[in-house]
């Protein structure tokens, strides 16, 4: 059945305007109520007369599925066309026929042999045991929209052809980013209750901007917290859906939650150290920033040399967000900077800063893992390891391999780097899991051996390689190259893979030996699509023992249940409206990425799946189950932990 715009009526009910973010924790029930100042609404017989409601959360569909039951399918008939750069008129989408999907076939999981012996043969009449089930998410880029630190106007500017692509400058999707989380979190609670989930890990870039109100929304939704998901003079927020306060659901209390660090989470739109180019007063201040075009030249980024262009802002007024505010300087209109209401929960965080507010939680553990950072290490210090069940021998290492912002580098910070601490303390984390005969994961934001240096690439840098400042003597290094990393790695045999966000795409990559006599030296990388971009899905992963004592991965794509008239339909609609309009490739593969693959740096890496390939290619999403071979050593240890496997 074709699913467009939704024409339901919300049943969240708020008829008073938001003043400012000031919430009275939720304890029980379906409701809460919230303080804004001195009045108190939906808070019994505290409330003013007259101006009481309950604020309300959003249900998501009854139906909750996986993509191995069914999935989302894009239509492509369409009555006109939206130019990319036009991909903020969103009152033509319906005209047109964009923002239409249906629900496509169930896509099967791919088993995956790529890393085992020549000879391997899956096991029959297999009966795989449960070590573990977690649920995977990242890159949410919850956005304060109406900030005036922002991006908006490149993405139509243009100048060049291809600015317009750039959806993570501009998408429709950002007037309800905390929605599509809160339905997100309710599909997981779902399908706990079907079979239940150990852990949920998050990848990074959990808000936009690192700002301060983007953050705790993003953990407050988690939380299940009362959510305004407006700033500055709350515009709208007592009559437009995205800009309404509404109750999150949050995560259920039996599932423990754990955070890493993504580049957004600590920079300046994910790019650029917010100490530099005078970043960090923008956040705060009632002008809204003016800067030159830095997606033709980051360099721009740092420059104030004309022509400038002042970037503009949502207009949370209006039903579909109009950006107003946005042109170039000295052109009529702009010959002043254009103003608006400053906020200071717009304030940018430091690492420490971001860190620190997992601390100020309503769910487990505290710190969701940044309780467990080793003493010794400086402030900004971001890894971690954790055992998620006492009786299973498998550790979580998570990893901040995101860049500096002290690195000296002058270019988009959205390179994998690991300074010399976190290099020192993976190889012991590593070390020690091989020691105590533990199978070991690493969770971290940036996927390896996956995108090209310039070099490697015709000269065009797409900036998400791992990190070479040997051009800048002076600046501060990479601990290890690629090729070194990737050494380290295949030298400890009980690692399952690595698993990451930042690329906002469904990929797994094979990882195989390095050694053809030693295939335990292999292992997976499984990367996860936004929550931001189309598809929209997280990832459940079961870790499983096989009959023959192999270990098998089972990663699947879920999308988000949404229900028709929510705000999170909306989010679905615009998510696919805009993969129909700028039509960006989320089947990419590179060559020149991965130095230690055969035919490196000219060969395509064949390993890199990005869907079934019996599947509609628009789908986007890929289920498989990936083998992993066990060493002597770990063999025999799972035989005497679980002696009846066959």
């Amino acid at each position: 059945m074709p699913h467009d715009d939704p024409t339901k009526s919300s049943d969240l009910t708020f008829n008073n305007p938001v003043t400012r973010r000031d919430f009275i924790r939720y304890t029980t029930g379906t409701a809460a109520c919230i303080s804004l100042g001195t009045l108190t609404f939906g808070c019994g017989s505290g409330s003013s007369a007259g101006n009481s409601s309950v604020v309300a959360g959003y249900q998501i569909d009854s139906n909750v599925s996986t993509t191995l039951q069914k999935t989302i399918k894009l239509s492509s008939t369409f009555s006109g066309t939206i130019a990319p750069q036009n991909l903020k008129n969103i009152s033509e989408y319906d005209q047109k026929g964009y923002g239409v999907w249906m629900d496509g076939g169930p896509l099967a999981a791919e088993k995956r042999n790529d890393i085992m012996s020549t000879s391997y043969a899956y096991p029959s009449n297999n009966h795989p045991r449960q070590l573990l089930r977690f649920f995977a998410i990242t890159d949410i880029h919850i956005i304060d929209k109406e900030s005036p630190s922002q991006l908006f106007y490149l993405q139509q500017f243009n100048k060049y052809g291809f600015e317009a692509s750039s959806t993570s400058v501009y998408s429709p999707t950002m007037l309800y980013t905390t929605h599509i989380l809160d339905a997100a979190i309710q599909t997981v609670n779902a399908l706990h209750k079907k079979n239940p989930i150990d852990f949920g890990i998050s990848l990074g870039d959990v808000c936009n901007n690192t700002q301060y109100n983007e953050t705790r929304w993003y953990i407050d939704v988690l939380d299940g917290q009362v959510i305004t998901p407006s700033s500055g003079a709350h515009a709208g927020a007592d009559s437009i859906d995205y800009q309404k306060p509404y109750k999150a659901a949050g995560l259920d209390q039996a599932i423990p939650w754990y955070q890493a660090l993504g580049n957004h989470d600590h920079l300046w739109f994910g790019s650029i150290p917010v100490e530099a180019g005078g970043f960090k007063k923008s956040y705060t201040s009632d002008e809204v920033l003016a800067m030159g075009d830095a997606l033709a030249n980051a360099a721009n980024i740092y420059s104030n040399t004309p022509p400038l262009y002042y970037m503009g802002v949502i207009d949370g007024s209006t039903p579909n967000g109009d950006i107003i505010k946005a042109g170039k300087v000295g052109d009529p209109g702009f010959t002043s900077p254009p103003k608006v209401v400053p906020d200071q929960e717009r304030r940018s965080l430091s690492r420490t800063e971001w860190k620190q507010e997992f601390f100020n939680t309503a769910t487990t553990p505290a710190g969701h893992g940044f309780n467990l950072v080793p003493a010794g290490q400086e402030d900004g210090f971001a890894c971690y390891s954790f055992v998620p069940k006492a009786n299973i021998p498998i550790k979580v290492i998570v990893l901040d391999d995101t860049q500096r912002e002290d690195d000296g580098s002058i270019t988009i910070h959205g390179r994998g780097f690991l300074d010399k601490a976190r290099w020192s303390w993976l190889k012991k984390e590593l070390a020690a899991g091989d020691a105590a005969d533990q199978l070991m994961i690493i969770a971290a934001h940036i996927p390896i051996g996956v995108m090209p240096t310039a070099v490697n690439n015709g000269g065009h840098d797409t900036y998400m390689d791992w990190f070479d400042n040997s051009a800048n003597p002076s600046g501060m290094q990479n601990a290890v190259d690629l090729a070194g990393l990737l050494a380290e790695l295949h030298s400890h045999p009980n690692l399952l893979m690595w698993m990451a966000g930042h690329r906002h795409v469904n990929t797994i990559k094979a990882f195989t030996t390095d050694d053809a006599s030693k295939p335990e030296r292999g292992f997976w990388q499984v990367e996860t699509s936004s929550l931001f971009n189309f598809p929209q899905q997280l990832r459940t992963f079961e870790i499983n023992l096989n009959s023959d004592y192999t270990v098998s991965i089972v990663t699947t794509n879920v999308d988000p249940a949404v229900k028709d008239g929510t705000p999170a339909a909306k989010s679905r609609k615009y998510a696919v409206a805009t993969q129909q309009i700028v039509n960006n490739s989320l089947r990419l593969n590179f060559s020149g990425a991965d130095p230690t693959m055969a035919g490196y740096p000219t060969a395509i890496d064949p390993s890199i799946v990005k869907t079934n390939t019996k599947m509609d290619p628009n789908i986007l999403s890929y289920n498989a189950e990936l083998f992993k071979q066990l060493s002597p050593t770990m063999k025999a240890k799972m035989q005497l932990l679980f002696p009846t496997q066959g």
